[in-house]
């Protein structure tokens, strides 16, 4: 960074004196990654993104930290360096602590990373004799030095991540294609090209004819399908323009819990009702008259601030505990006569990702 002149390095180093050792900590892209089984590292989503990037995923055997003894090694490392000198540390044993350790312990977790990752500027400065020079094998390199002689050596190339990568880390699921589209939790997603595949199985062996869709949990208003190209191709969601903000899973079962459903409407009307139902409680948070629940509940979907409840009116207000009562002339098949209340569409562009590559076009 400091020989990156696009980079606004140095003005960013002269306000905080610690990002000039951050900016030293190395980036690298693993070719072999040593598990222990827990179970964030045997998740599909960590398998998938390993096997996207080319990574090879090695488990340890059970019960066998010397099959992966050098991050045994540096755990050791961060309790003998780093963790025995905050407050609060209880070491492996009662011999290791304070007298009063729980008194001591002050410290929140984003607190005790934002200290860790300062103190790993130093750990990535400091000598350690398992890391020799290929030339000079009697001299002790720091983690920063190693993989400066190792490059000089082999050779870099940076390959940062583009949008259609992290479009590919998505959660995967298998889903069939029907005549209407695809049908996901009674949500019905459409689009005219997916027209030659609706009702049609997918080249895929041992899935059954499903497709392979991928979704983003916290915005579930269009999904990415892989057809027989191989590319990853955007499908929306049919009431995808009636609702203005993005909204999760959790939501829409909660808007599915609460509305009445008729026997006598069928899927497609049943569905309109629901993405009504959905466009009346965002309503109802933006003009703060949505109960505590709610403002909760679009709390966890939305990075954009919710407004407070509005104090309960005995005239023009409902119960803290009940919803506002539903307006009949509100609908989503009417929404351009209603007059304007500030709300406008987020803008139905799919993931907003950021492309690199673009980016650096601009420099």
């Amino acid at each position: 960074m400091d020989h990156a002149p696009a980079l606004p390095h140095q003005q960013l180093a002269a306000l905080d004196e610690r990002l000039a050792g951050a900016a030293a900590r190395p980036v690298v892209l693993p070719e072999t990654i040593v598990i222990d089984r827990d179970k964030v590292f045997v998740s599909a989503a960590f398998t998938a993104a390993c096997e996207h990037l080319g990574i090879s995923v090695q488990p340890a055997p059970p019960h066998a930290p010397t099959a992966k003894g050098i991050v045994e090694r540096t755990f050791g490392t961060i309790n003998h360096l780093f963790c025995q000198h905050l407050p609060g540390y209880t070491g492996s044993d009662v011999t290791r602590r304070g007298p009063d350790t729980e008194k001591d312990a002050c410290y929140s977790v984003p607190q005790l990373q934002d200290l860790l990752d300062e103190w790993l500027v130093h750990y990535h400065h400091r000598p350690h004799e398992g890391l020799r020079h290929p030339l000079m094998p009697r001299k002790a390199l720091t983690p920063n030095q190693m993989p400066a002689a190792l490059i000089a050596v082999a050779g870099h190339v940076p390959v940062p991540l583009t949008g259609r990568d992290y479009l590919e880390l998505l959660p995967v699921r298998w889903q069939a294609t029907t005549p209407a589209g695809i049908t996901i939790h009674h949500r019905t997603y459409d689009a005219d090209l997916l027209a030659p595949y609706r009702g049609q199985a997918s080249p895929v062996a041992g899935r059954g004819g499903k497709w392979e869709i991928h979704y983003n949990p916290h915005d579930v208003r269009q999904i990415w399908i892989r057809l027989t190209d191989g590319h990853l191709t955007e499908i929306p969601w049919i009431h995808r323009n009636h609702v203005h903000q993005p909204f999760n899973d959790h939501t829409w079962q909660h808007i599915r819990t609460h509305a009445q459903h008729s026997n006598h409407d069928d899927s497609q009307q049943h569905e309109a009702h629901l993405a009504d139902a959905l466009d009346q409680l965002m309503r109802r948070v933006h003009s703060g008259h949505a109960t505590t629940a709610e403002q909760a509940l679009l709390a966890r979907a939305t990075t954009t601030p919710i407004p407070t409840a509005r104090p309960p009116n005995h005239d023009t207000t409902p119960a803290t505990d009940q919803p506002a009562p539903h307006d009949e002339d509100d609908s989503i098949d009417n929404l351009d006569d209603l007059p304007d209340d500030g709300t406008r569409p987020a803008a139905a562009t799919g993931y907003g990702l950021y492309d690199t590559h673009e980016e650096a076009d601009k420099w």
